[in-house]
């Protein structure tokens, strides 16, 4: 999974991580389920690692439809069950994302062509990755499944992947000297 990459390193314990920020943009349809809580997650894990000031992440949606809001009430109770606060405020993808992001991490194929089709060339599209890709211990899935009309076992399905998929880019990152 070699992929282009700017910035330079610098190694805190055994891991290796740019000392430019890593920026890394999660993406679903609307912003209020799954990229929300992506990136809290992503945000936790970089926190407890004391590398918070070596990343930037926020989340998008593709649909605009609910920008301003916060993430639906179910995930963020889920959410905070597992000691996450879901505070991001929805907003839509933008072209200049694919400047401002290293990474765009897409939750499923249809968020995934979506930004295909925006991206500003095919080096931007480069940046474009499904969460799948760095899950390790979900390996029959394909794509992280939109919770809106699950039930309380699809936002504990979509945490579980999520939290699985960001340890895998944390890895992905640290292997390849990110």
């Amino acid at each position: 999974m070699s992929r282009p990459f700017s910035g330079a390193l610098f190694r805190k314990g055994s891991e290796s991580f740019n000392y430019m920020k890593t920026s890394i943009l999660f993406v679903c349809l609307g912003n209020i389920c799954r990229s929300p809580a992506a990136e809290g997650i992503m945000r936790r894990l970089v926190e407890k690692r004391g590398l918070s000031g070596a990343f930037e992440i926020d989340s998008a949606g593709t649909y605009g439809g609910h920008r301003g809001e916060l993430p639906d009430p179910r995930m963020r109770s889920a959410a905070s069950r597992r000691g996450y606060a879901l505070t991001h405020r929805s907003r839509q993808v933008r072209e200049e994302d694919f400047d401002r992001f290293d990474m765009i991490v897409a939750m499923d194929d249809m968020n995934y062509e979506s930004l295909d089709r925006l991206a500003p060339s095919r080096e931007a599209a480069r940046k474009i990755f499904r969460m799948t890709e760095f899950c390790r211990r979900h390996p029959d899935r394909t794509y992280v499944p939109d919770p809106y009309y699950e039930g309380h076992e699809g936002f504990e399905l979509v945490l579980d992947m999520l939290e699985d998929g960001c340890e895998g880019i944390l890895e992905y990152l640290s292997e390849n000297g990110k």
